[in-house]
This record gives C-alpha cells, structure tokens and sequence, in this order.
C-alpha cells in the first residue's frame, strides 16, 4: 500500500506541474512576483512598406478603433476602449494549434507615429513593446522594439527565453500581414 500514497503523490506533482505549465503557456495562470525580475529586449525588427506612413498606422490600430475584419476578431477582442488607448486580448495558437494563448495588453496610440503595447496578463510579468513608424524613401519604415521581463532569478530567464522565441516569430507574423495589408491599400488609390 505504501507504493500506492508513493504513485499517487507522483501523480500529484506530475498533475500539478503540467497544471502549472499549462497554465503559464495559455496565460491563464500569470507567475508575477516581482522577486528575480530580470529583463532582455525584444526585437528589434524593422520592415520597410511601400505605403504612407497614415496608411500603416491605420491597418495597425483598426482591429483596436475600428471594426476588426473577421480573421482578425478571432486574435483580437478590444474589452475597454478609450480615445488613445485600448484594452485588449490577443489570442495566440501555442502547442501547434492545440492551445491558445491569451494574453491582455494595453494598446496606446500616438497618430501616425506610434503604437505602444504595455502587457497586463500573460506568460510573464512584463512586456513593453512599440511599433514607430517613420517617414522612408519608398514609403514607411515600420520598426518594433521591446523588452520581456521574468521573475525568479535564472529559472525565470530560462522561461523568458522560450516565451521569447515565440513572442517575436509572432510579432514577425504580425509585421508581415501589415506590410501586405498596408500595400494593398496604397495600391488601391
């Protein structure tokens, strides 16, 4: 009987960490406290786009101040709204599709040069991001920076650096969808 309380204490702490895990990948159990931070930069990433800079700045905050297209209302669902500044979920595929990752971010607009992105539940504790947009010879340079911030000394940089990867293949993702969007505006006047 002995073995038995063993298998099933294992269980237990088997069950807990994947609980735990899970929990962290998704978001829905954000790990915040603010012993151990450390920090390292996101990006940066920088594409250029053939379209006027109102253009960009118009693609990027629609989903947040306009009506989101449908593809687009299943990443983003605004849940408060300002003049300048929003608060939104973004969703994002984790696991190969298999789990979504949701995560809450302010969103503060500065027409036509600036987006700002401030984290408030996800992953981790901290992220700070900015898309700035600025005047380029053949239409727009749009250049993303940031900084992801863990908790727990090295086992927190460990986790920073696997939300990382993923964080910035999204962004890239991101980049990649306004720089077709935006062009195909500027192409239709």
């Amino acid at each position: 009987m002995a073995w038995l309380a063993k298998l099933v204490g294992v269980a237990a702490v088997g069950g807990g960490a994947a609980a735990g895990y899970l929990g962290l990948v998704t978001g829905a159990l954000p790990l915040d406290v603010g012993v151990g931070r450390r920090t390292r930069p996101l990006g940066p990433q920088s594409v250029d786009i053939q379209a006027p800079r109102e253009v960009v700045f118009d693609v990027i905050a629609q989903p947040y101040l306009g009506r989101a297209t449908r593809a687009m209302r299943e990443k983003v669902r605004v849940l408060e709204r300002g003049g300048d500044l929003v608060l939104a979920a973004h969703s994002t595929p984790v696991a190969s599709g298999r789990l979504k990752a949701v995560t809450v971010e302010t969103v503060r607009f500065t027409r036509p040069s600036r987006v700002d992105f401030r984290l408030v539940r996800g992953p981790v504790p901290h992220v700070r991001e900015s898309f700035v947009l600025s005047a380029h010879e053949t239409g727009t340079r749009l250049v993303y920076e940031g900084e992801l911030g863990t908790d727990l000394w090295a086992l927190g940089q460990r986790w920073g650096q696997v939300v990382a990867v993923r964080w910035e293949e999204t962004v890239a993702s991101s980049l990649d969808s306004v720089k077709k969007e935006a062009e195909r505006r500027a192409a239709l006047v």
